[in-house]
């Protein structure tokens, strides 16, 4: 089984960390679910079966009622959580992924989990591209990805082993086992940009040729990321410059490809985009925070509990090991984009508390160098007291 296959080429047998299952009931998520509980067998490693009630559906509890006993016929364990809170009037689907994601990234850190695992498709990259071609943004699944969230999936990855396999497929597999699963309405609703590219597909339309994806990895050979996190890109590492940008500014959204594209002429220039700020000699970019954003952003001091990890500006983690302690940005006039301590516990500076940048791993997860889970431990961000 070449999923199997994907699981042991990304999945480390000698860790003790779980794996977390996204599984919803659906064909493709229960597949998902036989499958790495297989794998998990064979080598002893816990699997937790996520799911997550949107609470738009008035069968959602139902649903994770029948999830919780699949999952214990299993063996597996299985923990239920809900997105709640007043719902978006428009965007509906977006929203509710950006919710099942932060929901999983929460679950996978509070078990110690490095992996998420999610039941994508073949078919849900043909939708995507068929949903592209449309005018609408959608992402291409991965077999491994960072999470898209930031900094909330810090440190967490997406492991999708199905993408080889159409649906139709998954499902005359499950009927031969004589298993069911749980058909969500909403899969039907063509209000839907992916509802409509789902129904496309069926009726025969193709999506149009898929563009080779770039290897970004050995670009990272032209890279340099320094303690404070800056970036630096010579030319033959330019293509990474999106990534870099949120890298270093500790931003999430991605910035448009044609202003991008406007930052890669070789010639001297000084801009900002995407929170941060772009330094060229016309051979070599560097990538920094921009410090008129960040003042902009009205970063206020933030307290910090002693012992809780806290994320100051998406860049930079900070554990203080004394009470009364806040971050802010460095006074004016200094290094405003760098954290500042304070105040600092009499003769114990140096351990007041543990800053960690982020801007690093981040990177390199971004461009791919971080291969299977196995990398995750050989990775370490720069850290100083």
């Amino acid at each position: 089984m070449d999923e199997l296959d994907i699981l042991g080429r990304r999945l480390d047998p000698a860790s003790d960390a779980p794996l977390i299952v996204a599984f919803s009931g659906g064909g493709d998520s229960l597949a998902l679910l036989l499958t790495t509980h297989l794998w998990a067998r064979r080598t002893g490693r816990r699997v937790i079966a996520v799911t997550v009630d949107h609470r738009l559906q008035a069968a959602g509890a139902d649903w994770s009622a029948w999830c919780a006993e699949r999952a214990g016929r299993l063996g597996v364990e299985h923990l239920a959580l809900a997105w709640e809170g007043d719902k978006p009037s428009t965007g509906i689907p977006a929203a509710a992924r950006q919710a099942r994601h932060a929901l999983l990234a929460d679950a996978a850190r509070a078990a110690g989990a490095r992996v998420i695992l999610m039941g994508h498709t073949a078919d849900d990259r043909l939708e995507a591209r068929l949903m592209r071609a449309a005018g609408v943004p959608a992402p291409e699944p991965r077999e491994w990805s960072p999470s898209p969230l930031w900094p909330r999936g810090r440190g967490l990855f997406l492991l999708r082993p199905l993408l080889g396999l159409r649906r139709s497929r998954i499902r005359e597999r499950l009927r031969q086992a004589g298993e069911t699963w749980i058909d969500d309405p909403a899969n039907l609703d063509a209000r839907h940009p992916r509802v409509r590219a789902r129904l496309a597909i069926e009726q025969g339309e193709a999506p149009g040729p898929e563009q080779p994806a770039s290897d970004l990895a050995p670009m990272l050979a032209h890279t340099t990321v320094t303690d404070d996190g800056e970036i630096i890109l010579e030319r033959e590492a330019f293509p990474l410059l999106g990534q870099a940008l949120l890298c270093a500014a500790g931003t999430s959204r991605p910035p448009r490809r044609d202003h991008l594209e406007r930052l890669l002429r070789p010639e001297p220039f000084t801009a900002t985009l995407a929170g941060a700020r772009i330094v060229s000699d016309g051979q070599r970019l560097r990538i920094t925070r921009e410090p008129g954003e960040l003042i902009r952003a009205g970063l206020q001091p933030q307290p910090l509990v002693p012992g809780e990890p806290t994320v100051w500006d998406g860049r930079y983690e900070i554990t203080a090991h004394h009470p009364n302690l806040t971050v802010a940005p460095c006074p004016p006039r200094t290094r405003i984009t760098l954290p500042s301590i304070d105040p600092l516990p009499p003769g114990n500076a140096p351990s007041a508390a543990t800053i960690t940048c982020l801007v690093r791993d981040r990177f390199l997860a971004a461009c791919g160098a971080i291969a299977n889970e196995a990398a995750l431990s050989v990775n370490p961000s720069s850290a100083r007291q």
